[in-house]
C-alpha cells in the first residue's frame, strides 16, 4: 500500500516524529512523507507515531491508497529533497 504520512506537531516533537517516519517513508517536503509500506510495517509506523505525539495538541494524517494503479504525482518548481525529481508513478 501507498503511504502518505501529513503531520503539525508541537516544536519540542517535530524531529521525534520526523526520524519515526524517516524508518519507514521518505521524507519528500517539510511535515510530509511518503511510501510503499505493507499492512504490518504500516500498523508499527501508526502506533509508533501515536506513542510520540500528544494526541489533544499534535495532529498526523495518513493518506493509504491501496494500490498505486491510479496514482500519478506531479510536482511543480524545484524538488524539495535531493533525489525528488517528479517522478511520475
Amino acid at each position: 500500500m501507498f503511504i502518505l504520512m501529513v503531520y503539525d506537531v508541537e516544536v519540542k516533537r517535530v524531529m521525534k516524529v520526523l526520524k519515526i517516519g524517516r524508518k519507514y517513508l521518505n521524507h519528500i517536503q517539510n511535515s510530509v512523507l511518503e511510501g510503499e509500506l505493507t499492512p504490518a510495517q504500516y500498523k508499527k509506523l501508526k502506533h509508533e507515531v501515536g506513542e510520540a505525539i500528544n494526541p489533544e495538541r499534535d495532529s498526523v494524517r495518513f493518506y493509504v491508497l491501496r494500490t498505486t494503479q491510479y496514482l500519478n504525482i506531479e510536482t511543480l518548481g524545484v524538488p524539495s529533497r535531493p533525489g525528488d525529481a517528479g517522478a511520475f508513478l
